[in-house]
């Protein structure tokens, strides 16, 4: 049941992003400076190297946030949205500020990006403690 229930939680975070991302798509293209086409969408975009990359990084933080809920106690529909929540945005976000603060992105990169972070989090905490 703990790898159904890793990449369940990883299939929904992952979900999240493409919708969040669609939302965020021409703020976080200015942001980040990634190559766009004619039409304006990333250059890159069928390439699928990216989408593998970020699905196996979202299972590895699905599975190692089961391992801590299991070593922590945390079996509750609530305790999983707070600590999903508090690793997005104590733990993940403070990271992709600190590397964006180096590399001068601007601010506005670093709330949409920290927020999927935030939220992909606090998505595979509740998908977690369902199972």
């Amino acid at each position: 049941m703990g790898i159904l229930s890793v990449i369940v939680a990883a299939v929904a975070a992952f979900m999240f992003g493409a919708i969040w991302y669609g939302i965020w798509a021409k703020p976080w293209m200015q942001d980040t400076g990634i190559a766009v086409d004619a039409d304006g969408k990333p250059a890159n975009r069928s390439d699928p190297k990216p989408y593998i990359i970020s699905f196996v990084s979202v299972v590895i933080v699905a599975g190692m946030m089961r391992h801590t809920f299991a070593l922590s106690g945390i079996d509750s529909f609530g305790g999983g949205v707070v600590a999903g929540f508090g690793i997005g945005a104590f733990l993940a976000t403070p990271w992709i500020a600190t590397n964006y603060g180096f590399t001068g992105k601007p601010m506005r990169l670093t709330l949409i990006d920290g927020g999927y972070a935030t939220f992909g989090c606090l998505i595979i905490g509740a998908v977690l403690t369902l199972f």
